[in-house]
């Protein structure tokens, strides 16, 4: 079940020196329609028969954008992220620091300045350039943002959910010299929302809300007790808040001695605690109980594309080595650049050895709803580790038992991303030469599913939200075992694990997501299938 979709406020970002705006920029000065080239991609696609219009946005309204820049040899990076991921290549691990990708791979800066100058012309005020010189945060009133794009900004009410929202009427455009460069304009609509997983409550046994405990959990996935995940980090893609005392309350239960989180807010935060609290504490536990002495850091920004953007920017900035992430929305409901400018963040962290692993929905074969079949985003990327769902048993002692693909769990093909090379092996028909979700998977079936404490009790919660923190929390226990014999971090997991080709995996051959069912190796339900925590960590220490 999803959430409710939310409406956060945009938050403007603090500006910096402005320098001195060229006379062609200056404000007020004409620019024919000539020397203007519009970003493709960039606005909603059959707003007109989705939606009602309703009116302006009003002039004086304050947006924040994020402006994606394409990399310089973006075709380098590819065979560089290629390299550097494969087990099998010189270059495995051989990771490029945060200096050594902007100068391989970022604009110049003088690229850089030529675009701070136009926005200050048009009255923006400019933010931050994050790290890799690829992301430039901007805010002004709805009038200034008009003028700098060239667009119109409306406001519509969405026919499905009735919930308002503004959105741009054309492609945004550029001075031509500047359009080559940029990607993305995030923010000139705020119609899609982020979802997660709500909770699920079912009669109480296993631990005191019903679901698995932490013993069950380490228990089913063969998790040592020597490997902890001390001295790893774990950062969190959170679009909502949480309160401490209930961290403390499921951390003292089960007696994990876990470091306090550490929030790192993006964009002003979240705001307020909404309905998404529970899939923030059920982020931190899981990962508490599988991996209980990591360090984990709560990146939390505002529910909106360009929230979305910045707060993976600042995950890659931080040089964290792993993220869980169990936000998501179907493909169907993102603009092109948008996947473009958050796939280009997911590059740049592959290429600096950050792994990310995301949820796969929890909608089975149809993630858009509308009756076909489609995955969430961004699972389906192909820089991110797509985490299905199962259904685990335990034995009494906390052993594997037996497991099956959840019913609710994402997957199937992209309609955005052709299959990449690492994939090829396991390439399915009904892929049609796309990109196949999930990579793999771990428990998510609701009944039971995870016990958790959250906004003061005790409940059991499902879902992927679940399932993707479980191998968020493996990778930390995988780097501090590859730490101790000197070896990289695992960082972008896929080819390695495709490489291993099922070793060190519990393979799911039974149960059915919709449009699919699980056999035998890969398949659209589980992919791999679980961890074998032991055996898998040894297949990938070589």
């Amino acid at each position: 079940m999803k959430s409710r979709l939310k409406l956060l406020g945009l938050v403007a970002v603090p500006a910096l020196l402005a320098a001195a705006v060229p006379t062609a920029y200056a404000a007020g000065t004409p620019q024919p329609h000539s020397t203007r080239a519009a970003i493709t991609g960039d606005v909603l696609k059959g707003l007109n028969h989705n939606a009602t219009h309703t009116g302006s946005v009003a002039a004086g309204k304050r947006i924040s954008v994020a402006i994606s820049l394409a990399p310089r040899n973006d075709k380098a990076l590819d065979t560089f992220v290629a390299q550097v991921s494969n087990p099998r290549s010189s270059s495995y691990g051989h990771y490029l620091t945060k200096h050594q990708f902007a100068a391989r791979f970022g604009r110049t800066d003088a690229e850089i300045k030529q675009l701070k100058e136009y926005l200050h012309a048009q009255g923006l005020t400019v933010g931050t350039v994050h790290s890799g010189n690829l992301l430039v945060d901007a805010s002004g009133t709805a009038a200034q943002l008009e003028k700098a794009f060239g667009t119109k900004l409306s406001t519509w009410k969405d026919a499905a959910s009735g919930r308002a929202f503004y959105a741009n009427d054309t492609a945004p455009t550029l001075p031509t010299a500047i359009a080559s460069l940029v990607s993305d304009v995030a923010g000139l609509n705020n119609r899609a929302q982020l979802h997660h997983q709500a909770p699920s409550t079912v009669t109480p046994r296993n631990g005191p809300g019903g679901g698995y405990t932490p013993l069950q959990l380490k228990g089913g996935y063969n998790v040592s007790g020597t490997y902890t995940g001390s001295g790893q980090k774990i950062a969190l893609l959170e679009f909502d808040g949480f309160q401490q005392s209930n961290i403390t309350k499921y951390d003292t239960n089960y007696s994990l001695g876990s470091p306090t989180p550490t929030v790192q807010k993006v964009d002003g935060g979240s705001g307020s605690l909404g309905d998404g609290q529970v899939e923030v504490e059920l982020d931190i536990e899981v990962l508490h109980a599988i991996a209980p002495k990591a360090n984990v850091t709560v990146f939390e920004g505002p529910n909106s594309d360009a929230g979305e953007v910045d707060t993976y920017q600042a995950i890659v900035d931080s040089g964290i080595p792993t993220t869980s992430i169990s936000w998501g929305a179907a493909e169907s409901a993102r603009t092109t650049s948008n996947i473009n400018a958050v796939d280009a963040v997911f590059k740049a962290g592959a290429a600096e050895g950050l792994g990310f692993y995301a949820a796969s929905g929890d909608d089975g074969s149809d993630d858009a709803g509308d009756g076909g079949t489609s995955v969430d985003y961004p699972a389906s990327d192909p820089y991110v580790t797509g985490v299905g769902g199962t259904k685990l048993t335990v034995t009494s002692s906390n052993a594997w038992s037996k497991e099956v693909a959840w019913s609710g769990g994402g997957g199937g093909k992209s309609s955005v991303f052709k299959i990449p090379s690492w994939q090829t092996a396991v390439q399915k028909s009904a892929g049609g030469g796309y990109r196949q979700v999930p990579d793999v998977s771990a428990h998510a079936n609701p009944s039971p599913g995870v016990s958790i404490y959250s906004q003061g009790s005790w409940s059991s919660v499902g879902g992927t939200s679940a399932a993707a923190p479980e191998w968020a929390a493996f990778a930390a226990l995988y780097n501090q075992q590859a730490a101790a014999a000197g070896k990289a971090n695992l960082g972008f997991a896929n080819p390695a694990l495709y490489t291993a080709s099922g070793t060190g995996f519990h393979d799911v051959t039974s149960g059915s997501n919709g449009a699919y069912s699980a056999a035998t190796g890969w398949d659209f339900t589980t992919g791999w299938g679980s961890y074998n925590a032991a055996t898998l960590a040894s297949k990938l220490l070589g």
